[in-house]
């Protein structure tokens, strides 16, 4: 059985399709999945199942930094032949830091990616969840203690920042990670299992690729669903929070998990299937929360489950709507009950997790195409999205 971990370690006890079009959901008949194995020995919690799954056999059983004043530029694909990595480690190494948590139960260690000057960070929720004192170590190995600016278990990332920031700190430059392509060369960052400065390379291994972590809820209402840059780089415990960078330096994803073969010990470590969020997700949520805390997310307003239609010996997989909310952004888009929902602005859909796991990642009031299997037929349903009433 493979499980999915957060990447912590601990210290005590919309795309064109010739680039998005890969390794989707539709040809993987179970979810990556699996229970969060937390540093801190809790479970992940606080998440709401916004676009609801209903009757999946998805049970939770195991398991970009804000936007700056330029527009971010594509990821560098260059071939792994091609790249400078001793050049590329020592131009994004001050960028990243180790995080160093204190909970009522022990510490434990993670990683964060620096966005300003002024000492803001962006991490996993779970690295700082349930926090009681936060320590953030530079690349150079000097410590400054930090404070919880604001925190999204629905997407795993939370914003720090430092309460009296050196001077010369180095921000990080964010990628557009639409462009990412698969098989690219990348670089992960991090503090595995307390190693700070750590560097490991690999490729792309797959796009879009639907990951979930359950909470601590019975019911899987707090479960996290993310659409996922899937990587063989080595990632490890400690690496949560960390960049996931391009050929150029440029981070592309916030590395978040890894899937893993559990041993006698419960332990998982990496068997080169590493999951980040996307950068552009990161940004856009990262900017809420240096905003006022909190972040809002994109809002279907359907409940789906797994489903699937044969058409001239043809099978599309896709997320089924069982339900539809009224006055929601999906009833206002004609979406009906029974449509077979594949893909979104070419991104494939297999199942119900894909779809809430790609709708998170939209940004509200953008306006995406849904394609989906209506009476035998495919059709393609422009679809706004808006936010989760309070």
């Amino acid at each position: 059985m493979t499980s999915l971990a957060a990447a912590s370690s601990a210290v005590s006890p919309a795309p064109p399709a010739s680039s998005r079009r890969g390794p989707g959901w539709g040809g993987v008949t179970g979810l990556v999945a699996l229970g969060m194995l937390l540093s801190s020995g809790a479970t992940l919690g606080g998440v709401v199942a916004y676009d609801q799954l209903a009757g999946s056999d998805l049970a939770p059983t195991v398991q970009e930094a804000p936007a700056s004043s330029t527009e971010a530029r594509p990821a560098a694909v260059t071939s792994g032949e091609d790249v400078d990595w001793a050049m590329i480690a020592e131009q994004v190494g001050p960028s990243a830091v180790a995080i160093q948590v204190s909970t009522g139960s022990g510490t434990s260690q993670g990683t964060g990616v620096i966005l300003d000057e002024r000492g803001t960070i962006l991490t996993n929720n779970h690295v700082v969840d349930a926090a009681q004192g936060v320590e953030v170590t530079t690349s150079d190995g000097l410590s400054y203690p930090a404070s919880i600016v604001g925190t999204d278990p629905t997407t795993d990332l939370a914003v720090i920042r430092l309460d009296s920031a050196p001077s010369g700190l180095q921000p990080s430059t964010f990628a557009d990670s639409t462009t990412v392509e698969v098989g690219q060369p990348v670089m992960a960052l991090g503090t595995p299992l307390g190693l700070q400065n750590t560097v490991t390379t690999g490729i792309v291994s797959a796009l879009d690729r639907p990951v979930s972590a359950s909470g601590e809820e019975a019911d899987g209402s707090d479960t996290t669903y993310s659409s996922a840059i899937q990587t063989d780089a080595a990632i490890n415990p400690g690496n949560s929070g960390g960049p996931l960078v391009d050929a150029a330096g440029q981070v592309i994803g916030i590395n978040t998990a890894i899937a893993g073969i559990p041993n006698a010990s419960g332990q998982a470590g990496s068997i080169g299937l590493g999951f980040a969020i996307p950068s552009n997700t990161a940004a856009m949520i990262a900017d809420q929360l240096q905003e006022d805390g909190t972040a809002e997310h994109a809002f279907l307003g359907v409940t789906s489950t797994d489903g699937s239609s044969s058409e001239g010996g043809a099978t599309h997989r896709g997320a089924e709507v069982v339900s539809i909310e009224p006055q929601s952004p999906a009833s206002d888009a004609d979406l009906q009950e029974g449509d077979l929902i594949i893909g979104i602005d070419d991104i494939p859909v297999g199942g119900a997790a894909a779809l809430t796991g790609v709708v998170r990642g939209l940004e509200i009031g953008a306006t995406h195409q849904f394609e989906v299997v209506r009476a035998g037929t495919v059709e393609t349903i422009d679809v706004t999205l808006g936010a989760r009433p309070s």
